[in-house]
């Protein structure tokens, strides 16, 4: 028996029954097995035993004097404290009516006397299998309802983080956009002075550029929640590339100027000038990349822009994209290589990561770390890789490639460059309430539409605008959505309300600075007929108007740049056929000059030649002197020569 009790517990029974004989048997069997037995010899004890010691199973006898095991088991069953203990009755009855009373009353088993011990052993080792099983499943399933709690505290909490961000980046959208919007439209404003001399007008369309850029920037920025949520599309659309470089080029020139920074763009012959891809993502990346390279070069150093075509091997099937369908897709490989600070072996693996700024970075006290970021999200979004090399106090070198598609010229679409200058005659008098907490924003929607022939009156919160609105009835309104006293939505809500019992209707356009897509259809539920977001360009004002009203405006045409003509590069890149036409138009003796100064290695004969056209054929002559520039009179040799024949 001694050994016995150092044997693990298999289970705790209690058996009731009035013989002590049948006790004792059943007991010393099933302590012989491993099990802790405890015994009774009436079903009052078998109760109290039950709710005290909370066996695992009952051995239950039906015949005993005042209270049988049928009375007994269903007192057992009707305490929630007993109820779960499973109940074998052990008895001489075998009538098939006493088998079914006993499961009728809640036993899960029925063995007859006189038993088999293993028979015995085998349906307690059952029921109690079918208990421990339960009780995993009870365990398990308490654990998944804690860790559902868990799990919905913690998206509570994610959710409430979430809004809070939302909320941070409406904010910031706000703050950010609202001040740009003044600068940008008054911009457009001042341009439209006559009187404005060509350098002022130069410097306000700097201004203009650089407040585009910013905004874009901007939007980068805000976008970052969407790239990671995997929501930022792809759109693939037809466009320049020389072009796009081209005012990258000019762009950064000037910053490369005052550091004393040589700053060249390398395009081999090989590169389309019209391809399809997303224009805005890849310009994000370059602009990025450059402007890294500049704010982290010293003053002497070299930047180095190198564009080529990749082999169409090394487009992995996994880049091609099925919704896509000019054509066959190919690579083109971009890098930015500087001789600036560089960068550490051990700042290489985080570079990428989000805030995460190089110790030049932290120094330079400038940048948010989100540009890298960003770059290689979108370079990932267009079917590409990025990669660095770098050597600290020696430079650093970023390639990437994305994914193109070809596409011709006269895929891009050019949009006309024309200035609203007034109306047409015969027109009403239109009537424009300008609705905006922001002075400075009244006050440009002033100066763009009232020199156009527009009556335009100013309200700046929702219910000063409602009762302009009520005794003006202009006929539309341009309405901030974000204002004190009384908001944009609510000011809308009441005017559609007012409405119903007057039967008139005002044109509503709301201009909000968020930069979430989705509030659109917030706006338009609110009753407005549609939306424009800060920052905004006159023309599409004009457009708008002319949409809702069928405004009838006079133009004035703007001069354009031709479609990639700019050319900027690194001259030696450009293609013979870009210098062939242009040479055809020149006269034979001029060329013959030039092709004699080049023959005979005279640099400085060359020069001046080229000098003599400069006014009148400036593509060209830039062209060349960049070829001088480079020390390529052999190709001005072969170029012109051909030329001749």
């Amino acid at each position: 028996m001694t050994s016995n009790k150092t044997e693990e517990n298999k289970g705790n029974i209690l058996i009731v029954d009035d013989t002590p004989e049948n006790l004792q048997v059943l007991s010393a069997t099933l302590l012989d097995r491993g099990y802790k037995v405890r015994g009774v010899i009436n079903g009052k004890m078998a109760i109290r035993a039950a709710r005290a010691g909370s066996p695992d199973l009952i051995l239950l006898d039906i015949k005993m004097p005042e209270m049988d095991g049928y009375e007994v088991c269903m007192q057992l069953k009707a305490d929630p404290k007993t109820s779960e203990i499973p109940v074998i009755f052990i008895s001489a009855l075998d009538e098939v009516l006493d088998k079914v009373t006993a499961f009728q009353v809640g036993g899960v088993d029925f063995i007859t006397k006189p038993f088999h011990v293993a028979e015995v052993l085998a349906r307690i080792e059952h029921q109690l299998t079918i208990q421990r099983l339960k009780k995993q499943l009870l365990d398990r399933n308490t654990e998944l309802q804690q860790e559902i709690i868990e799990r919905k505290k913690a998206e509570e909490a994610a959710a409430a983080a979430s809004l809070a961000k939302s909320q941070f980046v409406a904010n910031m959208s706000h703050e950010l956009r609202t001040p740009l919007n003044a600068i940008l439209g008054f911009t457009e404003v001042m341009s439209r002075d006559s009187f404005l001399g060509d350098e002022n007008l130069e410097n306000l369309r700097i201004i203009n550029r650089s407040g585009q850029h910013l905004l874009e920037l901007i939007n980068d920025v805000l976008d970052l929640s969407k790239i990671e949520a995997g929501i930022i599309a792809l759109d693939e659309r037809s466009f320049d590339l020389y072009q796009l470089l081209d005012t990258l080029e000019g762009m950064f020139q000037i910053k490369a100027e005052t550091k004393n920074l040589q700053l060249k763009f390398f395009v081999e012959t090989n590169v389309p000038q019209s391809i399809k891809t997303d224009e805005k993502k890849l310009r994000v990346c370059l602009i990025n990349l450059l402007g890294n390279a500049i704010k982290f070069t010293l003053d002497g150093g070299r930047i180095c822009l190198r564009v080529s075509v990749e082999s169409k091997q090394h487009l992995a099937e996994s880049a091609i994209y099925p919704n896509s369908t000019s054509g066959e897709p190919f690579l083109i490989l971009f890098e930015v290589e500087d001789t600036g600070v560089g960068i550490a072996a051990a700042e290489i693996d985080t570079l990428f990561d989000a805030f995460v700024q190089t110790e030049a970075g932290r120094n330079a006290a400038d940048g948010t770390g989100l540009g890298l970021t960003i770059t290689k999200k979108y370079v990932q979004i267009m079917g590409g890789d990025i990669g660095i090399k770098s050597v600290l106090g020696e430079g650093t070198s970023f390639k990437f490639n994305i994914r193109v598609f070809p596409a011709t010229s006269s895929e891009i679409t050019v949009p006309t460059l024309q200035r609203a200058i007034g109306l047409e005659a015969d027109q009403p008098i239109y009537r424009i309430l300008a609705i905006d907490d922001n002075q400075e924003n009244r006050r440009l929607l002033v100066k763009m539409l009232q020199p156009i022939g527009f009556e335009v009156r100013e309200a700046e919160n929702g219910h000063q605008g409602i009762e302009i609105w009520e005794s003006w009835q202009p006929h539309l309104i341009w309405l901030d959505t974000r204002m004190p006293v009384m908001d944009g939505f609510e000011a809308v809500r009441q005017i559609r309300a007012k409405e119903k019992q007057t039967q008139r209707r005002t044109v509503i356009i709301a201009l909000t600075a968020s930069t979430f897509e989705e509030r659109k259809g917030e706006i338009i539920a609110a009753g407005c007929d549609d939306f424009v977001r800060k920052p905004f360009q006159e023309q599409i004002l004009f457009d708008k108007m002319a949409c809702y009203l069928g405004v009838r405006y006079v133009y004035q045409e703007l001069p354009r740049l031709p479609v990639g003509g700019l050319g900027r590069y690194f001259v030696s890149e450009k293609p013979d056929s870009f210098f062939g036409g242009l040479l055809a138009q020149m006269p034979q003796s001029w060329v013959q000059e030039l092709y004699e100064a080049a023959n005979d290695v005279n640099e400085e004969l060359a020069i001046e030649i080229v000098d003599r056209i400069w006014e009148s054929h400036p593509t060209l002559a830039h062209a060349l002197k960049d070829l001088l520039t480079d020390y390529r009179l052999d190709k001005i040799m072969d170029l012109t020569q051909s030329s001749l024949k």
